[in-house]
């Protein structure tokens, strides 16, 4: 376990913002509460696109934001191709057709100023997770690894020496990283072996492991932690229509991954991503094959309990794939892969999900979703 160093802070005062058709727009000054992330992975060049989110829960177009890397120009099987920083002025994105990952600094009317770009330190990056002052990416192509940076005061990315570990072997489906809520271990899916790893995050900043283990269901996939450190995840069961299911997993100080939980059946099918509220009451994942997400209830312990007996707490478009609340855990959004959109909901005191406006026209094929 590590103790990390003083908390990566920036900021910086709201300034005009591109537009989406090339134009300079205002960004939202009176009504900004938050702002919505997604990913073009388009192999031309790939860019941010940023939304502002009112705080009614509308989205509002800010810009694009050019990575300065490659997407794939196709899905990554994936959760986490971006992600924000805790506090929510940095935003990293995986660019897997040039091997490398970018960092934005993000400024309070939720526009971003581009920071790094760097090699990933491995091949194809599909995940990348921030704690504090670490960033780990996700590679799943050659033999599969993850690797390491530290980030500056101004958003700089610098690789840790040593800090290459491999995952179980090669071809595992790699699909996640993400830290845990303090930030000592990492985890990683595998859907390919249906494998869960665990590793022990060095006070230096590199890990050990991986821990391996077998997980509950089928296909694990995408996850997110609740605020006790439970992993909560999504298991796609090779796609198969309404067999997918959802596990709860606790992690041990020395990166350890034991099932707690599962799997429970939703109907539903493809489960492949996760997402928890901040107060860890509530999880939600999204169901590609039956463009739904299923909600559950999460007990302190972990344990999970399915919100609607049929499985279907909302409806999207076509083919959800990432999603994610914000941070104060009101609304969820939705990105769509089959109908380059965003769904939107807002989140109810008992996890009941309420739909509201999305935005379309996005650029194919789209991937990954954060917001603030």
């Amino acid at each position: 376990m590590r103790r990390r160093s003083t908390l990566f802070t920036l900021g910086a005062a709201g300034l005009l913002a591109i537009g989406a058709t090339g134009s300079v727009v205002a960004a939202p000054a009176n009504d900004h509460a938050g702002a919505v992330y997604t990913l073009g992975n388009q192999a031309s060049g790939n860019a941010v696109i940023a939304f502002s989110r009112s705080r009614g829960g509308a989205l509002t177009p800010l810009g694009t934001y050019p990575t300065g890397g490659l997407g794939s120009g196709a899905g990554l099987g994936s959760e986490g191709s971006l992600v924000l920083s805790g506090n929510g002025h940095l935003l990293v994105a995986v660019n897997a057709g040039s091997n490398t990952i970018t960092s934005f600094r993000v400024r309070t009317d939720g526009t971003l100023s581009w920071a790094d770009t760097v090699a990933s330190g491995g091949t194809h990056p599909i995940s990348v997770t921030v704690s504090d002052d670490l960033v780990y990416a996700l590679n799943d192509g050659a033999g599969g690894n993850i690797a390491g940076f530290r980030i500056d005061g101004e958003g700089d990315l610098d690789a840790i020496a040593g800090s290459s570990r491999p995952l179980s072997g090669s071809g595992t489906g790699a699909a996640e990283v993400a830290f845990s809520p303090h930030g000592d271990t990492l985890v990683v899916t595998e859907k390919a072996v249906n494998q869960v790893l665990g590793y022990d995050v060095r006070e230096d900043g590199t890990t050990a492991g991986p821990n391996i283990t077998a997980a509950a269901g089928v296909t694990p996939f995408g996850f997110a932690f609740d605020r006790h450190g439970h992993v909560i995840a999504s298991e796609a069961s090779g796609g198969a229509p309404g067999a997918s299911t959802v596990s709860s997993y606790g992690v041990s100080a020395s990166g350890h991954v034991s099932v707690i939980d599962g799997p429970n059946a939703t109907g539903q099918g493809s489960a492949c991503w996760a997402t928890t509220t901040p107060d860890g009451r509530f999880a939600y994942v999204a169901n590609t094959g039956s463009a739904t997400v299923t909600g559950f209830a999460i007990g302190r312990d972990g344990s999970l309990q399915m919100l609607n007996a049929n499985g279907i707490t909302g409806s999207t478009g076509a083919a959800p794939s990432d999603l994610h609340t914000t941070a104060r855990g009101t609304y969820l959004y939705v990105l769509n892969g089959g109908a380059d959109s965003i769904s939107a909901f807002r989140v109810g005191s008992d996890g009941s999900l309420s739909g509201l406006p999305g935005v379309g026209g996005l650029p194919a094929p789209g991937v990954g979703l954060a917001a603030s």
